[in-house]
């Protein structure tokens, strides 16, 4: 391909001296392989030649012949821009191309959340039955024919993960990656690595450590495998099979435990961080602090959780203006 050995230098860059999760660098390692076999199919035989004429058709491309959504088509877009800039830096090229190309304008969609009795209902749905049967053998949550009993140590595992999700607001990556030191029951704190492997400390509620210790005490090491060695940087959360979470796992549970708990419409691990920073927020937590517990870099990201307040802030105003 013309732009190969480019982009695994770039790629390189990315993981090594930006420390970029390998999620991101994957997910940019697609969008250049779309950039890619754009400028190919225009001619462009290699990256040298790549000019503004190409790099504007591209999100063309990706706006009106694709139909992207406008965050899809901005990312893909930033992708190809972070590229050539990062091209230039290295003198492989002697000026940026995309320099002077717009990028496709966004609609802030607003998150999904769940209402404080629908979070209430999800975390109690692993316990909220002694003897609960679900489809699925021989898997995690896979389908397939029979039934059998919910394992206990199965349910206790899940109330842990779908507590702390809710108490920290942390990514689904973040829950899968965090060691079994990674909480501190006695503080009530959880040291959590992010993207760019950026650590940071998030409060833990009393729900979420009891819902831990148990889950330590009585089902992960009759979950723990041979594999698994007791040490303290040992993944925190395991499967059935002993081995650690997948995020695939996580998003499986999130949607069985939301089916059992009567939950309609979309919802995912990540409507549980936006249900964490929303109820905060409606709660009357501040701004900045809501922003440190997600790990956001920009506070913009987090402001677009403000509208919840927009039910509460109406509420006052009619309760104690003298026009309202």
């Amino acid at each position: 391909m013309a732009f190969t050995g480019e982009i695994k230098s770039f790629l390189e860059y990315l993981a090594i001296e930006r420390g970029y999760s390998p999620n991101t660098v994957e997910a940019y390692g697609r969008d250049l392989e779309f950039f890619e076999g754009h400028c190919k199919a225009r001619g462009v035989a290699s990256v040298q030649v790549v000019d503004v004429d190409c790099v504007s058709s591209f999100a063309a491309f990706l706006c009106r012949e694709q139909r992207y959504k406008s965050s899809s088509a901005a990312r893909s877009l930033a992708a190809a821009r972070t590229f050539l800039r990062f091209l230039v830096s290295e003198s492989v090229l002697k000026a940026d191309p995309s320099s002077g190309v717009e990028t496709p304008k966004q609609w802030r969609r607003l998150p999904h959340v769940l209402s404080q009795d629908e979070a209430s209902a999800l975390t109690a749905s692993p316990l909220a039955r002694k003897k609960v049967e679900s489809e699925g053998e021989n898997t995690e949550f896979g389908a397939a024919s029979g039934k059998r009993k919910s394992n206990r140590k199965i349910q206790l595992r899940d109330a842990a993960i779908l507590e702390l999700l809710y108490a920290t607001g942390m990514r689904v990556s973040e829950l899968c990656n965090l060691p079994l030191d990674g909480l501190n029951m006695e503080l009530g704190v959880a040291r959590v690595t992010g993207k760019g492997e950026k650590t940071r400390i998030v409060p833990v509620g009393r729900d979420a450590v009891e819902a831990v210790r148990k889950y330590i005490v009585h089902a992960r090491l009759k979950l723990s495998s041979a594999a698994i060695a007791e040490n303290r940087s040992d993944p925190l959360f395991l499967s059935r099979t002993g081995k650690p979470m997948a995020r695939e796992d996580v998003w499986a549970l999130v949607k069985k435990h939301g089916r059992a708990a009567g939950i309609s419409g979309k919802y995912s691990p990540h409507t549980l961080r936006h249900s964490f920073a929303t109820h905060l927020l409606e709660g009357g937590a501040d701004l900045r602090a809501v922003q440190e517990m997600l790990g956001h870099a920009d506070i913009g990201t987090t402001e677009l959780y403000t509208h919840v307040d927009a039910k509460r802030l109406l509420h006052i105003h009619k309760s104690f203006h003298p026009r309202g």
